[in-house]
C-alpha cells in the first residue's frame, strides 16, 4: 500500500501566519521565514517512498497557490479546530499507512519520517513529541480504522496536547519517535537566525 506524508501548510501572508513569532520578528519576516521554511521542507522531504500531500489553508487561496509546488496534489483543509482538520486530512487520505506533519519543524529529515513509517508497521499509531508537550507528527496504520475520538477534548496550544491525545488511545498500539523542535517564537529558530533584524 502506498504511503502517504500530509504536510498541514498555510499562505505566507504577513499578519495571517506565525503570529507569535511576528511579534519577535516583525510579520513580514515571520511570513518570510514561514514561506523558505515550507519550500526547503518540502524539497528535503521529497522521496520516492512516499506520496506527498498538501493540506492548505486557507481553502480557496490554498488550492489555487502559485506559491506551493504545482506537481503536488493538494486538499483543503476546511474548518474547525486543528483536531477537525487532522482528522479530516487523514480520513480523506489515500489507502495505506498515512503520517501528517506540520510545516514549521526546520529539523525533521527524511530519516525521521522513514522512522515513523517503519513504526507503523509494528504499531497502529505513531506520534512524533514536541519538546513544549505538543507533537509534530501523527501517523495511522490505514489498516485500523481512524478513531474519530482521537482528538476529543484535546488542549490545542498547551503542554498538553500530546498527553490528551494520547488518552484517546489507550485501546491502541502507540509508538513514539524522535523529538522535534516546532518554531513558534524567535527563540525557537535554528541559531535564532537572522533574518528578523535584517528584514
Amino acid at each position: 500500500m502506498r504511503q502517504t506524508l500530509i504536510i498541514m501548510v498555510k499562505e505566507p501572508r504577513p499578519g495571517q501566519v506565525k503570529t507569535r513569532l511576528g511579534h519577535d520578528i516583525g510579520m513580514i519576516a515571520a511570513a518570510w521565514w514561514y514561506r523558505r521554511q515550507v519550500q526547503t521542507l518540502i524539497r528535503r522531504l521529497s522521496d520516492k517512498r512516499w506520496h506527498i500531500v498538501l493540506a492548505v489553508t486557507p481553502d480557496n487561496e490554498g488550492l489555487k497557490s502559485r506559491i506551493w509546488p504545482r506537481n503536488l496534489e493538494r486538499m483543503a483543509q476546511g474548518s474547525g479546530d486543528l483536531g477537525d482538520r487532522m482528522l479530516r486530512m487523514m480520513l480523506a487520505a489515500s489507502k495505506g499507512p498515512v503520517c501528517l506533519i506540520g510545516s514549521d519543524i526546520p529539523g525533521v529529515e527524511r530519516t525521521h519520517i522513514a522512522r515513523a513509517f517503519g513504526e507503523l508497521g509494528r504499531n497502529e499509531a505513531v506520534f512524533g513529541p514536541a519538546p513544549d508537550g505538543g507533537f509534530w507528527l501523527i501517523g495511522l496504520k490505514r489498516s485500523v480504522r481512524v478513531p474519530r475520538k482521537m482528538f476529543q477534548d484535546v488542549r490545542w496550544s498547551t503542554e498538553h496536547a500530546l498527553s490528551d491525545s494520547l488518552a484517546n488511545m489507550t485501546d491502541m498500539r502507540v509508538a513514539l519517535v524522535d523529538a522535534l523542535q516546532d518554531v513558534d517564537t524567535f527563540k525557537d529558530l535554528p541559531g535564532n537566525v537572522a533574518i528578523a533584524k535584517d528584514v
